[in-house]
């Protein structure tokens, strides 16, 4: 098998982006777009894959990690000039070489497979990533001689009427024989209006020595899209929504609204869950089967069990078990483990706490930082009284507890399994299993006083 190697560009600043943050960091689905690049390159198993840095070069390496090797270009002197820099690294290699622009995060790896097949099986020293735009203004033109290889490039400001009306555009991503390539970079010229070295020129140097240059036209224009500005990171968020909604409704997820529903590509979701408008779903979230979310609801890094119902709410960092009941307006915060058949209402509020099977927290409630058995029903108003201005403490609720509405349970204080919680009390000692505990001011009735309190107003 042929050697592969990839070289990214990623040194450019992305001054239209407008932004302090460098452009290939700028995020598509949640990632990284450079993160993309490298994760779809990486799955046609190539040999090396080096990552030419220049601007915010620590804050590249620092997101991509192991997966890569790096170079810094120092100066920002062209693509040719940038390709360049990985000269040391791979000049003596025999093998294929990709070279893909850090800002193009929708090329997936089905097309860099078939980019490198193409070029290995046609001989070729070039082959160029080509695609057939709707409309082709700007873009520079791939015309094809009689044996359907390229005869050349022509930029759509040196194109002729003939030449203009050609659709078939060059998209900026190429395979090279490795060699060929950096011989051939050895003759391209800063001779130009900008003083810059062009990736571009290798091609016409290669024609001229008399080398076969072919091209793979991609069916799919939209995923050679290249993000330089805003309105572009926009457009390519479109498409790569549209592209993991459809990948889950072909999988057997119901998405009701795919135009109104946003799912990060690590997420994993099973057959017969259904997916309602306004949802959000971000990082490592797993659901199982035959669960609903949304609408409105926003999940992130949670495991959502079967037949789980999430409606409205914000789950963050956490566990959910099966035939769970979320909503509306709850909000499970991190490091919470929600167990079977648990039911936690409106306006509820739950973090760092453990919910046993079969427990409720029906509404207006606060739970944090809490251990709350099976069979438990904390009632409306209950605070978990957590935090005394330095440290946070536990409470501990056991199985088979009831807690009365508008209760402060001061931790830390454990309540025995099977107890009663009167509406209404503050609890700050521990309760015994089996018992009622009743900590709220005795009633007083003062008859015909409030006659006494209407009259003084008059008076």
């Amino acid at each position: 098998m042929t050697n592969r190697y990839a070289v990214i560009l990623a040194a450019g600043q992305g001054t239209r982006m407008k932004s302090k943050l460098y452009k290939v960091l700028h995020p598509v689905a949640g990632r990284p777009m450079v993160q993309h690049v490298i994760e779809q390159i990486g799955g046609v198993n190539v040999d090396k894959i080096i990552t030419i840095v220049g601007f915010g070069a620590e804050d590249v390496k620092k997101q991509i990690g192991a997966a890569s090797e790096y170079v810094l270009q120092e100066e920002q002197l062209g693509t040719g000039h940038a390709v360049v820099q990985a000269k040391a690294l791979l000049e003596d290699k025999e093998g294929t070489t990709v070279v893909v622009c850090g800002d193009t995060p929708l090329i997936t790896k089905e097309t860099y497979q078939a980019l490198i097949n193409h070029h290995e099986q046609t001989g070729a020293k070039a082959t160029i990533l080509t695609a057939k735009a709707p409309n082709p203004s700007g873009y520079g033109r791939v015309l094809r001689n009689q044996q359907n290889d390229v005869e050349r490039v022509v930029e759509h400001k040196d194109a002729n009427e003939a030449e203009l009306l050609v659709d078939e555009i060059n998209t900026g991503t190429y395979c090279f024989d490795n060699q060929a390539l950096f011989r051939a970079l050895e003759h391209v010229s800063n001779d130009n209006a900008q003083g810059e070295y062009y990736l571009p020129d290798v091609i016409e140097i290669l024609q001229t020595q008399g080398e076969t240059v072919s091209a793979y036209q991609t069916p799919d224009f939209a995923e050679t899209l290249g993000i330089n500005d805003r309105v572009a990171l926009a457009q390519a968020e479109k498409i790569m929504k549209q592209r993991i909604n459809e990948y889950h409704m072909r999988n057997g997820v119901a998405i009701i609204d795919p135009d109104q529903t946003y799912i990060e590509p690590d997420v994993m979701i099973a057959a017969d869950t259904t997916i309602h408008p306004g949802t959000i779903i971000k990082g490592n979230t797993v659901i199982e089967q035959n669960a609903e979310i949304g609408p409105y609801s926003e999940l992130s890094n949670c495991y959502v069990g079967s037949g789980t119902v999430i409606r409205q709410s914000v789950v963050n960092d956490s566990n959910i078990g099966n035939d769970v009941k979320i909503g509306p307006y709850a909000h499970i915060r991190p490091d919470s483990a929600i167990g079977d058949k648990v039911k936690i209402g409106n306006f509820v509020e739950i973090k760092k706490t453990s919910l046993g099977e079969n427990s409720k927290v029906s509404h207006l409630s606060y739970i944090g930082d809490a251990q709350v058995g099976s069979n438990v029903n904390v009632g409306c108003g209950t605070i978990t009284v957590n935090y005394d201005g330095k440290h946070k403490y536990v409470t501990t609720i056991e199985d088979e507890s009831f807690i009365g509405c508008n209760s402060n349970l001061i931790a830390p204080v454990t309540i025995g399994k099977g107890s009663y919680i009167a509406a209404g009390s503050t609890i700050n000692k521990d309760v015994p299993e089996d018992s009622l505990s009743i900590a709220r001011a005795k009633q007083t009735n003062k008859e015909g006083y409030a006659s006494k309190i209407k009259n003084r107003k008059k008076d």
